[in-house]
């Protein structure tokens, strides 16, 4: 059985579960269905984004980024943040901002640091990993890539991560995850991390090249190409082989704030 650590609502600390299947996992000796527990958020520092990583994702671009301002191809790896105000938890609602009607669904996995990194060789990348998590970096669907998309992206609730971070020795091979994306129980998007520009370990080094990652940040590795939609009242569904799956629903912001939930 697969070890992972989740966090629950209301609690300062985190705890070690073994995952049974992407239904149950067991809890201080106790057989649990995990879509009944209150789940928090697992990530406890800041949450990078990177842009461009899945090969299909720069080939649709290839146009754009061989004109100005770029003029061609990037060099380095492409980041942003996803501020604390984004951070949700698996079955919490996603809030759909008034006057919008559709959210772009961005299924990403996480790379989870356990200790601070700086200038790390990819040959070691995995000793500064603590796991593996599930992302949803949400995005009002928009054009322009080449200005910081803050307002597209950084709203609140537009990155629910979880259920839980599986430890690394209990993932075979984090350069060949499926990853499924499901709207309504239909299924939207399939891909592999096996087709990322930059694998897991090369992004560690390019990342920690220019900047440090610190104990619980963690590093989103990309989005594919091919983003789906989902409206209002939507079911979405992201699945990651070896990890289980993260669920949330789309709700109209303003309902929310009748409820008292914003």
């Amino acid at each position: 059985m697969a070890k992972a650590r989740v966090k629950l609502q209301k609690s300062d600390y985190s705890e070690e579960i073994e995952i049974q299947s992407s239904r149950y996992i067991l809890m201080n000796g106790d057989k649990l269905e995990a879509s009944q527990i209150n789940l928090d958020n697992p990530i406890s520092g800041t949450v990078y984004g990177t842009l461009l990583n899945y090969k299909g994702s720069l080939a649709a671009l290839k146009e754009k980024v061989d004109h100005p301002p770029y003029n061609e191809p990037p060099k380095g790896p492409i980041l942003y943040i996803k501020p604390r105000n984004t951070f949700s938890s698996f079955s919490n609602p996603v809030p759909l901002p008034s006057g919008i009607p559709e959210l772009e669904i961005g299924a990403a996995l996480g790379i989870v640091i356990s200790k601070t990194a700086t200038r790390v060789k990819k040959e070691h990348a995995l000793d500064y990993i603590e796991g593996f998590t599930i992302a949803n970096d949400i995005s009002i669907p928009h054009e322009s890539f080449f200005r910081p998309a803050i307002r597209h992206k950084a709203r609140d609730g537009f990155c629910p991560i979880g259920p839980w971070v599986v430890s690394k020795e209990s993932i075979s091979n984090p350069d060949s995850l499926g990853i499924r994306v499901y709207i309504n129980g239909e299924l939207r998007q399939e891909n592999s991390t096996s087709n990322l520009i930059r694998s897991i370990s090369r992004l560690i080094e390019d990342v920690t090249d220019f900047m440090t990652l610190s104990t619980g940040d963690a590093l989103l590795v990309g989005v594919p190409e091919s983003a789906p939609l989902a409206k209002a009242n939507d079911l979405v569904r992201i699945e990651i082989d070896e990890i289980g799956y993260l669920e949330n629903t789309i709700i109209p912001e303003e309902k929310l704030s009748l409820e008292g939930i914003l």
